[in-house]
This record gives C-alpha cells, sequence and structure tokens, in this order.
C-alpha cells in the first residue's frame, strides 16, 4: 500500500511539472503587455553580440547536426553571422546584399533583385532584434511557459513559405530579448539556434560587417 502511494505521488509531481512547462495559450491582455514590452526593449537595441550554437535537424539523420560561433547585429540592420566550428563560414547582411565567406572564397548575393531575399533579410534581422510582429506578414500566435514566451509566425507570403513553413522565437520573461530561434523548413527539418552570452548596446567595429 505505501509503495502505491509512493508511485501516485511521483505521478502527481511529474504531471504537475510536465503541464507546468508546457506551452500555454496567452490572454489578449498578456500578449498586449508581451509585445508592448519586446518592442521597448527592441527600440532601445543599437548593438547586439552573442555567441550562438546552431542545430540543423534533418529527418534522414539520427543526429542534429552541431555548429557554432558568433553573431553581431548593428542597427540600422548590419547583420554578421560567423561560424567557427566546426568550419569558418560568414554570411553578413549589409547594404541590401548578402556577403558569404566561405573558407576565404567570397561571393554575394544582391538583396534588390529578390522579393524572397529582401523577405528574407527582413524576417532574420527582425528574429534577432524581436521586432517582428507584423500581422500583414504573418499568423502570429502567442504562448507562454514558466520561464519564456513564445511567439509563432506563419508566412502568409506563399513563395516565402517554401522555404520557411514556421518561424519560432523564444524571449526571456527576464529580459524580453530573444534567446531561441526555430526555423522549420518542413513539417521534420528545421533549424533551431540557440542564442546565449549576449551583450546589448557593447561596441562593434564596422570592420566586423566587411566580408
Amino acid at each position: 500500500m505505501r509503495i502505491k502511494v509512493y508511485y501516485l505521488v511521483l505521478c502527481l509531481i511529474f504531471w504537475n511539472i510536465s503541464a507546468f512547462s508546457q506551452e500555454q495559450k496567452m490572454s489578449g491582455s498578456e500578449i498586449n503587455a508581451f509585445k508592448q514590452s519586446v518592442n521597448a526593449v527592441s527600440k532601445k537595441i543599437k548593438t547586439l553580440s552573442t555567441d550562438f550554437v546552431q542545430y540543423k535537424h534533418m529527418d534522414f539523420l539520427s543526429k542534429d547536426i552541431e555548429t557554432s560561433g558568433k553573431m553581431y547585429f548593428k542597427e540600422p540592420g548590419l547583420l554578421s553571422w560567423q561560424y567557427k566550428k566546426p568550419y569558418n563560414y560568414a554570411i553578413i547582411f549589409k547594404n541590401g546584399k548578402i556577403l558569404i565567406n566561405d573558407e576565404g572564397k567570397k561571393s554575394s548575393v544582391d538583396i534588390g533583385n529578390s522579393k524572397v531575399f529582401a523577405k528574407l533579410n527582413k524576417l532574420i534581422v527582425g528574429s534577432v532584434s524581436g521586432d517582428m510582429f507584423d500581422d500583414n506578414e504573418f499568423v502570429i500566435s502567442y504562448f507562454k511557459t514558466k520561464d519564456n514566451n513564445v511567439t509563432k509566425f506563419i508566412p502568409k507570403d506563399k513563395t516565402l513559405k517554401k522555404y520557411i513553413k514556421q518561424i519560432e522565437l523564444t524571449f526571456s520573461k527576464e529580459d524580453a530579448t530573444v534567446t531561441q530561434v526555430k526555423l522549420l523548413e518542413s513539417a521534420e527539418d528545421y533549424t533551431r539556434i540557440v542564442l546565449k552570452n549576449k551583450t546589448v548596446n557593447g561596441k562593434i567595429e564596422d570592420s566586423i560587417f566587411n566580408n
């Protein structure tokens, strides 16, 4: 009998932990308060540097592909992703172009020539800064957990939707900044980027955004 009681107590504890950690939909008032806090913080962000770890999940692989590096953001829209492990690879968004440096092999893409690239650029910059609450571009839903707020964006543009089915941003409740970006390319495949060791409004040299 005593064993059954212990078992019941353990089941209740784990059920409560699981239920509390699951996502719950925000109420209308919670959504408004959340958006106001994120918008207020994003307006103050002039520069942002952070370490990141990227996990590429593909359905046919038994293990996620892991890469890591450093990300730099500087107003008005300069963005640099510098992959350091397991290879050196840089992607820079600058002056309407995407600059790529693949182990010293350099190339560029003119964003202005492609509507999709322009939307992707806006999406990626918005993902980092948290400035993405555009009901004209996305169907947006809002959720909360114990420690975080989660927003899910489904692109309305059919062409963009071919590349990205959904974007999920995780915001820390502590400082209303983005801690994780998840891009779902399909029902099975996605890219998850975890941001950590963030520095807000620190000095970032312009040379960081040179290819």
